[in-house]
């Protein structure tokens, strides 16, 4: 019963998670990363100004920053959701550890994710004192997509079997499991770079599909583009990087989504072919031509919000996708 009740709870916080990405792209997209210039509250509120006297009180606290209710509103909603994502992984961990021998095998997961998901509440903090500083905003969405993960492993292996009965898995299923490794490993690549790329305001540096200024090889500058750490103090909204450089990032994002592709595509259709992985090999192979064209999208139609935020959607599904094939070709797998 208790192990029931973990497999839902965390079942939940994976998706709670899942609207937390989505969200947090959304926010950043519509560029209220700083709607709220403080923290955990807005404008010194537990809420957002809204009043006219409190947008006055508002914009004398803080004169660098004048209240823009739209943006502040949409950053303490997805702050809120962060907020409830955390307490669910409280839920979890008291449930693991008084759980008796049906979750004492979870704990250890379960601590890692309490453990990053407080790293991520500081990496939030961080977000906006030091102003969208790019490894910073990278970090947080890695450390997003990590938790996903986590969730999402907790929740497969969590699921209740018959009587305790282990699923066994043929050895052909097994050998699959370095190939899932490697294509979750290239995907995590590439959602880092897809986070700097729109942490540097890169998106649309290169503005044509498939050249890049009507060029198969652009101007680049790799170190000023790849410099991890700049100064502290500077305002990173809108980016601080010169055409160049930003063109270079968004050169190497669009490389590393052809090496995406094609890496995921040989891993579904190697593994479309064995029925305990049919189904997740075939959700893959569906969702990496979506998350490419989505991609491609991006630059024809120069950015739209719907089509950039359902970019980093998919980005996550892709990773409980693989999730659940590494589940699938573990030695012991769960269904």
């Amino acid at each position: 019963m208790k192990r029931q009740r973990l497999h839902r709870l965390a079942t939940f916080a994976a998706v709670v998670t899942l609207c937390v990405i989505v969200l947090g792209a959304w926010v950043r997209l519509t560029h209220a990363g700083l709607g709220c210039p403080d923290w955990p509250g807005c404008y010194g509120v537990l809420t957002w100004p809204d009043a006219p006297a409190e947008i006055n009180v508002a914009n004398e606290a803080f004169p660098e920053r004048p209240v823009e209710v739209a943006k502040a509103w949409k950053e303490m909603v997805h702050r809120y959701l962060a907020g409830i994502l955390i307490l669910l992984v409280v839920a979890i961990n008291w449930l693991t550890w008084r759980g008796g021998e049906e979750t004492r095998s979870f704990r250890g997961v379960a601590t890692l994710i309490l453990s990053l998901i407080l790293f991520q509440a500081a990496l939030g903090m961080w977000t906006v004192t030091l102003k969208l500083k790019p490894i910073i905003v990278m970090a947080h969405l890695l450390g997003g997509m990590t938790t996903l993960a986590l969730l999402s492993w907790l929740a497969f292996r969590s699921r209740p079997r018959p009587f305790g009965q282990i699923e066994p898995v043929a050895v052909a299923t097994r050998a699959k499991r370095p190939l899932v490794l490697v294509a979750l490993t290239v995907l995590v690549a590439q959602i880092a770079m897809g986070g700097w790329t729109s942490a540097n305001y890169a998106a649309m540096s290169c503005p044509d599909f498939p050249k890049c200024t009507g060029q198969w090889w652009p101007d680049t500058d790799f170190g000023e583009a790849f410099t991890v750490w700049r100064e502290i103090g500077v305002d990173y909204e809108g980016g601080v990087l010169d055409h160049t450089s930003r063109a270079t990032i968004h050169l190497v994002h669009r490389i590393g989504a052809v090496i995406t592709l094609a890496v995921l595509l040989f891993a579904a259709f190697s593994m479309r072919r064995l029925p305990p992985l049919t189904l997740g090999a075939n959700l893959l192979l569906v969702g990496v031509l979506i998350q490419f064209t989505l991609g491609v999208l991006n630059i024809l139609l120069k950015l739209p919000l719907a089509n950039a935020v359902a970019h980093n959607g998919m980005a996550a599904l892709l990773i409980v996708m693989l999730v659940w094939l590494l589940n699938r070709t573990s030695p012991q797998a769960t269904a």
